[in-house]
């Protein structure tokens, strides 16, 4: 077995660890326990790498991204060092912020998909599975599977945001940290039966080409072109 086979098979129990970590870490500092600055780091450390990943992927020269990084970094460290003592301190708006946020993008990226001369998310992962020669009744539902989709992420960073202004912490914390992930695999779930009943054998792909898409859609990171999308 080859190096890079050997790293490929744990990366994905790897990914697993680190997401129940911070699952767990979340938990954890909405509720008050344990260290507070360890648990302000894990908090802002996705928002940092993912503003650095911003930055190294402007369309700029090399030496230009390379300083917009420096950039981020100064500013950020800046700002992280002012307010820190607030963070520490208000963890549980920290992770509320973090989940309407990404709640909210999600649903922006499935509804805007959803709009006149774009391809609907869902559409074009099934174009990614079958090619091009995909059926009226398979567009009519990946079509609907984006609305779906789209009304889950609105629908639960609603949820979360009542939940936060209206329940105890530790209520909103355990929908908001410890039981999205289980929601998003309940919906997928939920879909596949949906498609059992819906799309022929021919129509349905398998649960690995269905995650090879996902991963080459956002490898892409691109809606095709308003005349690649299909009339209706």
């Amino acid at each position: 077995m080859s190096a890079s086979a050997g790293s490929a098979r744990w990366q994905a129990p790897l990914m697993g660890l680190l997401l129940l970590g911070w699952v767990l870490s979340a938990h954890l500092a909405s509720l008050g326990i344990g260290p507070a600055d360890l648990h302000a780091v894990v908090a802002v450390a996705p928002l940092g790498l993912a503003l650095l990943l911003l930055a190294w992927q402007w369309p700029l020269p090399r030496w230009a991204r390379s300083a917009a990084v420096v950039g981020v970094v100064v500013l950020t460290g800046a700002l992280l060092l002012r307010h820190w003592h607030w963070l520490r301190g208000n963890l549980a708006w920290l992770y509320y912020l973090q989940h309407l946020g990404a709640h909210l993008a999600l649903a922006h990226w499935f509804g805007r998909s959803l709009l006149p001369g774009h391809e609907p998310v869902v559409t074009g992962m099934a174009r990614l599975i079958f090619g091009h020669g995909i059926s009226p009744r398979k567009q009519r539902y990946t079509r609907g599977v984006t609305w779906a989709w789209t009304v889950f992420f609105v629908v639960n960073a609603l949820v979360s945001t009542l939940l936060f202004a209206w329940a105890p912490t530790e209520v909103w914390s355990v929908h908001a940290n410890l039981l999205t992930g289980p929601l998003v695999g309940l919906m997928f779930l939920v879909e596949m039966g949906v498609r059992q009943r819906a799309l022929p054998p021919e129509d349905r792909p398998s649960l690995q080409a269905i995650v090879r898409a996902y991963r080459e859609r956002g490898r892409l990171g691109q809606q095709p072109a308003p005349h690649d999308a299909p009339r209706s």
